[in-house]
């Protein structure tokens, strides 16, 4: 279920420094103080002791280890001789143990290192947890001495090269607790699965006055995979990184690709030696480390590969200086960025320093002391510094880097920094001379009439299109200039289900950032994005020359006909260009395409061979005897057998293809590594479509250029999903789920993607592609009309809909009167229609049926049903109301949704009815988030992602904003409402953990939700929300969604809940969290078949979006988001919300309905209540699918397979709560405040604060609220004053009434949500320099 590949880090992360160089102990003392002030930002596991891992980097000590030498008799000229090697060794296997040691002694010994002696390194077990003892290694350190004539450089070196040697060594030998935490004669790591605290009572070395060093890099970790080991504790050999490189499949792939083609003077013969560079078995954060400690023994400067790895935003810069642009394009040209949100301190222990990304989504704070002190860190206040003493204060941008140079004396600001190394070699005149564009000048409705007009619905028809293609996908990207939307959610069968046949881009779904990382705005934040796209080959990593810069650039990778014809009339010998063709021979059947396949790509490693630079993959030659390839197929094999054979960087591949229409297609075809694609296809069908009038107007030219900046927009929409700001980042990182196909076309075409249900192979694509081109090439050559496909709405004879008008009806005639005989038509009008999901592919195991009246009762299991937060604003005020009220009679819950709600329903109507919904939202645009709001919830949900468009912002259009929803979002009438992608308070796990403090605070009696997506990895992310203390975690599927919502991402993005339920119950049961939170899943659930399935894959509690709303009277008319819902269900329009059918009495028999199915079957099976088979799924069976030949290839044993098949671990929650052990300093404040707010007088307090106190004067506005709602108390009535420096998110919601003054500094998210009151923040008055 995990792979490493996919293990990720957050944390708190910093430096401490002294710029002269001293060394002391001090440095080390202030280090492992202010990573154990940054403990709140790790992770503890379920022995509430070990942590995900703390550590630090420092210089080695040198007082320590003369001592340690004389010890061992050992005498050397200078202690700067000596290196150390900190070395984890398997434990409880003396004979590995042995093996271990005996491989570093030989390498040495290889490599001349004279071995000088080993060290147990002091330890203290006591301080450890459960877990972090079971897996600790043994710890020893291997002092080696310097060869003679080596200088500091070339010993460091050669140290590194025998640390890849013995990493190679190991892997070969199987040794996998083996470890190499560092090995150099400059610093060392003391790191493991601790909570920073324990760092120096584990390691007494740590607190020995002769451990000095001049600097210290530090980390505490925040682990969002499933299984913390002391290997991927940080810091690792040069850094320690808080963050997420979204971009690692490809960073780790163009990695590979660029080992064939390294060289070096510094390294000759050894160069080899080194590779593979990347340690696959490592964390994002090691691979980053690996390739920044190669280049830095490769004589980059440190602070050099940073820019190089990390670079700043330059492409939209209007004011950064020329020659910093031309060294930041120039590094462009000779590596992508690793791309995601990063804060990294780093170190070679001569230079420290520390970087952000390009977004700055990550907190850096530095103060300089008058000393030379420098203090870094994920917050201020983790040292308490006189600030009499402090000379400066700052905190580093989006892109900057701050570095202490301890042989200068001198701290480096980001300018000095930058110019520097922009400086070193003639950038500027390397770019101006050797990058190339294409002219500017183009007429692309002339280019695009290539195909004769009257084959083109031959070619459509060849590539697979339908109506619903250039209907609902190609004309509003061309008439509207935007994306296409649609409205409730997808209920067709995933690709791999239907019957029919789909385009092999719908069988990869796209990826999408939640929690650990965020997704960035492409709107909001384009200035920092790019789709700057090179073409040509690449050089050497390891050196800067004039060629590098040789390269063709794009200002887009979409290429029109002119572009194409453009670069193939280059006549320039860099950039030799060919085309292959991209087809197969009707006559050889289904297996005739793999055969092509394989041909395509010994042509194309020929081709690189004879000098080709740009290569073309063309499926034009498209006729009756022959069928295209599909392009993603032919594009990731090409790509891959290029990789393997060592000859991907000489080459650029364009794909000039007519089966990319959607953006999708383009995302998937750049995420496997075209560098510039060419829909050909699909700018003849905008020019046909313009030639017949169906552009409003626009001429052919125009049309061609608003689709393609439509793609382009759409492009970067979806690399913003997955929080990706560049396009050369995103090539080839490969950031998609397979869905339904096997291992042996993933390994040919698309290696290491994931795909857990096995499913098609080369074969059945073939028979898919070859059932198109007989569609277009066996008819009439006049029969110029698509097919209808019925993808998007119902269409008889068309694709299959699970709420098809049969089960609506069915549904509606139920509800009206609940009889029983009803609802048995209404299960039969679902279950004998097509298998539309994962779970219609299952079956009940028999068992011994028991009588019903031994289950449960209905009033027990529908408490566990939730509605679907669909907010007021989607739905009309009747539908949100309507289902509050039915959810409330039922004691279950009802979901807000994001758009808040008016207070006027926080209260009894006259007949005891609530229309409050129980789960309040908290979603990225805060809509109508007031403390009133907050207070009113039984639970808080925090919406990381939703079903029907995962990775973006809800949104609804302008003309359902009446003045009374505007009123309750507190926003403009008419005015768009589109909530942004990310959280801004929420950029890493340990934000999302900060959030959940502060609902936590602001509502103490409520439960903390968290809803997340099902996608690959779900379970990691579900781990750390647990870890985070979230109360319950909400796992939705793919099929959700009533508003609008981009119909691109309703097909194409997150997986059935299926996948990701049985992913997250196995992730939790393992990582022993099971027990701690409720896990609910949701999504296209309609019976009570549904619900026993999702309880045997581990789900407690179950939520109902689109029936619900069924059942309240809607027709699934799809117009939701055009606000002309014919019933009222969702529409704002007066007139046609007085047509609403819906009542509480509806919806109430509709849940009862689903729970005494439940209890049917319950009894059937045996079983007398649900906590008998939550987490069950060996109660489960595959059908028989005969006749659903696709379906019937999946391997449906990654959603069977038994979490713990022990059955000794909890399967469901036995805690209530999932609180964080916590005294806040609001309790005090309460107590002190407690007359005030009872008598309404005032008052006046002071308390002293730490970084540690968080979300100060959260609990307090929650209480004012309880009591006097968002109109709070009379202004400054409670006076608060506060001395030092304030944790995260203080004064959040702060209300009317309350003053709260800080004199000192605070950290993130100060106001959060403020509601009226008032913050003050001042300098202390003892400051010589200003707050930052």
């Amino acid at each position: 279920m995990y792979k490493d590949l996919n293990e990720k880090d957050a944390c708190g992360v910093g430096f401490i420094a002294n710029r002269f160089g001293n060394r002391s102990h001090e440095i080390i003392k202030m280090a492992t103080q202010a990573v154990t002030n940054l403990t709140h930002r790790g992770a503890v596991a379920a022995d509430a002791k070990t942590g995900d891992g703390a550590g630090i980097l420092t210089q080695i000590p040198e007082k320590l280890f003369q001592k340690e030498l004389e010890k061992l008799g050992v005498h050397l000229a200078s202690i700067n001789d000596m290196g150390v090697g900190m070395i984890f060794l398997p434990r409880h296997d003396r004979s590995a143990q042995a093996q271990g040691r005996a491989l570093v002694e030989k390498t040495l010994q290889q490599y001349g290192v004279p071995l000088l002696g080993w060290r147990s390194v002091p330890l203290d077990l006591s301080a450890l947890g459960t877990k972090a003892l079971e897996t600790m290694p043994e710890i020893q350190q291997v002092l080696v001495g310097r060869p003679e004539q080596l200088a500091d450089d070339a010993f460091e070196r050669r140290l590194y090269l025998i640390c890849k040697e013995l990493e190679h060594r190991i892997t070969a030998a199987g040794l996998d607790e083996f470890h190499i935490a560092s090995f150099s004669h400059r610093t060392i790591v003391y790191k493991g699965l601790l909570v920073a605290p324990q760092l120096t009572q584990f390691y007494p070395d740590l607190e020995n006055p002769d451990f000095e060093a001049a600097l210290a890099v530090f980390h505490q970790r925040y682990s969002t995979n499933t299984s913390s080991t002391w290997m991927l504790a940080q810091p690792f050999h040069t850094l320690a990184h808080n963050g997420e490189i979204n971009t690692l499949m490809g960073n780790r792939n163009w990695m590979r690709a660029r080992e064939a083609d390294l060289q070096s003077p510094l390294w000759n013969e050894h160069i080899q030696k080194l590779v593979p560079i990347i340690n696959q078995h490592g964390s994002d954060s090691m691979s980053l480390d690996n390739v920044l400690e190669l280049l830095t023994h490769s004589d980059r400067g440190i602070l050099h590969a940073m820019m190089c790895l990390i670079p700043e935003a330059y492409e939209q810069i209007p004011d950064m200086p020329d020659v910093l642009k031309a060294c930041y394009e120039y590094l462009s040209c000779v590596s992508e960025p690793w791309d995601g949100p990063s804060a990294v301190a780093f170190t070679d222990g001569v230079v420290v320093g520390a970087s952000l990304d390009r977004n700055g989504l990550r907190p850096a704070r530095y103060k300089v002391t008058e000393d030379g002190t420098v203090v870094m860190g994920s917050e201020v206040g983790i040292i308490e510094l006189d600030d009499s003493c402090v000379v400066e204060k700052g905190r580093l941008g989006p892109g900057q880097m701050i570095a202490v140079d301890t042989t200068q004396g001198k701290l480096l600001k980001n300018s000095e920094i930058k110019h520097s190394i922009a400086e070193q070699k003639p950038y500027a005149e390397w770019v101006q001379k050797g990058i190339v564009t294409l002219p500017t000048e183009k007429d692309d409705a002339s280019a695009t009439t290539e195909t004769v007009p009257e084959q083109l619905p031959m070619y459509q028809k060849a590539f697979g299109y339908m109506t619903e293609d250039v209907e609902r996908f190609i004309k509003p990207m061309v008439t509207e200039a935007k994306e296409a939307i649609g409205s409730m959610g997808d209920d067709t069968p995933p690709a791999v289900i239907s019957r029919h046949p789909r385009l092999l881009y719908s069988y990869f779904k796209q990826r999408f950032a939640q929690v650990t990382n965020p997704p960035i705005d492409s709107i909001r934040e384009r200035l920092v994005m790019s789709l700057t796209t090179y073409l040509g080959r690449r050089h050497n990593l390891l050196t800067e020359t004039e060629a590098h810069a040789r390269l063709i650039r794009l200002p887009s990778p979409i290429l029109t006909n002119s572009d194409l014809q453009a670069l193939q009339e280059l006549n320039i010998p860099d950039f030799q260009i060919t085309t292959l063709s991209v087809c197969f021979p009707v006559s050889s059947g289904k297996r005739g395409l793999e055969t092509a396949l394989e041909a395509l790509c010994e042509c194309a490693s020929e081709a690189v061979d004879a000098g080709i630079t740009l290569l073309v993959l063309s499926d034009k030659d498209v006729n009756p005897d022959s069928a295209p390839i599909p392009m993603a197929l032919a594009v990731g094999a090409v790509h891959h057998h290029l990789i393997r054979e060592g000859k991907r960087m000489r080459v650029s591949l364009i794909a000039e293809t007519g089966d990319a229409r959607e953006e999708h297609h383009f995302a998937v075809l750049i995420g496997y590594g075209a560098a510039a694609v060419n829909p050909y296809l699909a700018f003849s069908t905008i020019v046909q479509l313009a030639e017949d009038d169906e552009l409003a107007g626009l001429t052919a030219t125009k049309a061609v250029e608003t689709y393609k900046a439509t793609v382009e927009k759409g492009i970067l929409k979806i690399m913003a999903k997955m929080g990706i700001s560049t396009v050369s980042s995103y090539r080839g990182a490969q950031i998609f789920e397979a869905l339904g196909v096997n291992a042996t076309v993933i390994d040919k075409c698309f290696t290491g993607t994931t795909s857990r249900l096995s499913g098609i192979g080369f074969a059945e694509i073939a028979a898919e592609t070859l059932h198109f081109h007989t569609k277009a090439f066996s008819g009439s050559e006049n029969d110029a009309s698509l097919e209808e496909a019925g993808y998007f709405r119902f269409r008889r004879n068309g694709e299959f809909h699970a709420y098809n008008p049969t089960v609506f009806k069915s549904l509606h005639q139920f509800v009206k009167a609940g009889k029983s005989e009803d609802y048995e038509k209404y299960v039969d009008a679902v279950e004998t229609g097509e298998p539309s999901s994962l779970r219609d592919l299952l079956a009940f195991k028999p068992s011994t049926p028991i009588s019903i009246e031994e289950v449960e009762p209905a009033e027990d299991v529908v408490r566990r049903f939730t509605t679907g937060s669909m907010s007021f604003g989607a739905l009309s005020r009747e539908t949100h109301e309507t289902l509050a009220i039915a959810m409330n009679r039922l004691g279950a819950k009802s979901g807000s949704g994001e758009g808040g709600e008016s207070a006027t329903r926080f209260k009894p109507q006259p007949n005891g009815d609530l229309a409050s919904s129980a789960i309040k939202q908290v979603a990225s645009g805060r809509f109508g988030v007031t403390p009133t709001y907050l207070i009113s919830a039984k639970e808080l949900e925090i919406k990381m992602a939703q079903g029907s468009k995962p990775g973006e912002g809800g949104q609804i259009p302008g003309h359902k904003v009446t003045a009374e929803i505007a009123s309750i979002r507190h926003s403009v009438p008419g005015v768009p409402l589109i909530s942004p992608p990310p959280h801004h308070d929420i950029y890493s796990i340990e934000d999302l953990a900060q959030l959940i403090y502060d609902l936590k605070q602001a509502n103490p009696q409520a439960k903390v939700a968290v809803k997340l997506v099902s996608e690959f990895l779900v379970g990691t992310i579900a781990s750390g929300v647990a870890k985070g203390y979230a109360d319950v975690i909400q796992v939705s599927g793919h099929e959700g969604g009533t508003g609008a919502s981009p119909l691109s991402s309703i097909k194409n993005a997150g997986t059935p809940w299926e996948l990701g339920l049985a992913e997250t119950q196995r992730a939790l049961v393992t990582n022993e969290l099971r027990d701690r939170v409720v896990l609910r899943a949701d999504g296209g659930m309609r019976s009570g078949r549904d619900i026993v399935i999702a309880a045997m894959l581990g789900a407690e509690e179950y939520g109902f979006g689109t029936i619900a709303m069924v059942a309240t009277g809607c027709i699934m008319a799809r117009q939701c988001h055009l606000n002309t819902c014919p019933v009222g269900v969702a529409t704002q329009d007066p007139a046609l919300r007085a047509k609403y059918p819906g009542t509480p009495e509806m919806v109430v028999n509709f849940m009862l309905g689903v729970a005494n199915e439940v209890r049917s079957i319950l009894a059937n099976l045996g079983h007398r209540c649900l906590n008998d088979i939550i987490g069950r799924p060996e109660l489960l069976q595959p059908i028989d699918l005969a006749d659903y030949p696709k379906a019937g290839m999946l391997d449906l044993s990654e959603i069977l397979t038994p979490a713990d098949p022990t059955g000794t671990q909890p399967r469901y929650h036995l805690q209530e709560r999932n609180n964080r052990e916590d005294i806040p300093l609001d309790d005090q404040i309460l107590e002190d405040a407690a007359e005030a707010i009872a008598q309404k007088t005032s008052v006046q307090l002071s308390y002293s604060i730490r970084n540690i106190h968080r979300t100060v004067g959260a609990k307090l506005s929650g209480e004012i609220a309880r009591h006097y709602g968002d109109a709070g108390l009379p202004d400054r009535t409670i006076q608060c004053s506060f001395e030092g420096s304030a944790g995260q998110s203080f004064g959040a919601f702060c209300i009317s009434g309350v003053q709260l003054v800080l004199t000192g500094e605070a950290n993130d998210y100060v106001g959060k949500g403020m509601a009226g009151g008032e913050l003050i923040i001042k300098a202390c008055t003892n400051s010589v320099v200003p707050n930052f």
